[in-house]
C-alpha cells in the first residue's frame, strides 16, 4: 500500500466527515494534511480509517484519520487535516 493512497484515503475521510455534518458546500478545501506513517500495512489485507472531527467551526474544521491493517489493532498511520469553509 503506498503513502499517497493512505494519505488520499485520510482526506477524502475528513472531507467526507465535515460534509457530512455542514452539508454539500462548495469550495470547502484542504488546508493542511500531514500524515504520520507509523509502521509497514498488513501484506493482502484491507487497510481501514477511524475518522473523528475535532473542531468544526464557522471557517476552519479540523479532523483526523487512524489508518489500520484489517484484523491488526496497531495503527499504520495517523493523519490530520485542516479545511477551509467558506462564508454563508
Amino acid at each position: 500500500m503506498s503513502g499517497p493512497t493512505m494519505m488520499s484515503l485520510a482526506d477524502c475521510a475528513i472531507y467526507v466527515a465535515i460534509l457530512r455534518d455542514i452539508g454539500l458546500v462548495a469550495l470547502a478545501v484542504t488546508t493542511s494534511l500531514n500524515i504520520n506513517f507509523l509502521r509497514k500495512p498488513v501484506a493482502g489485507k484491507d487497510i481501514l480509517g477511524v475518522c473523528r472531527i475535532l473542531k468544526l467551526g464557522k471557517s476552519l474544521a479540523v479532523g483526523e484519520v487512524t489508518i489500520y491493517s484489517e484484523g491488526d489493532d496497531r495503527p499504520v498511520a495517523h493523519s490530520v487535516g485542516t479545511y477551509s469553509i467558506p462564508p454563508k
